[in-house]
């Protein structure tokens, strides 16, 4: 029982190290600089602009005469 704890407590303590320097990393790349930017990209990605209120209202009078 102990001689597992010998290899158990080095093994996470590494594991730990690791662990750290990844998040490390990922924070001086630049992965968590812009969390909400590419969420909003993919809502408001549209091809066309959307048309004015005048406009629809100019083509529903054209439609009725």
């Amino acid at each position: 029982m102990e001689s597992s704890l010998y290899i158990l407590v080095p093994l996470s303590i590494v594991l730990v190290f690791i662990i750290a320097g990844i998040f490390w990393w990922s924070v001086r790349s630049g992965q968590f600089d812009d969390l909400e930017g590419p969420a909003w990209k993919v809502l408001l990605d549209d091809e066309r602009p959307m048309p004015d209120t005048d406009e629809i209202e100019q083509g529903e009078d054209k439609r009725k005469n």
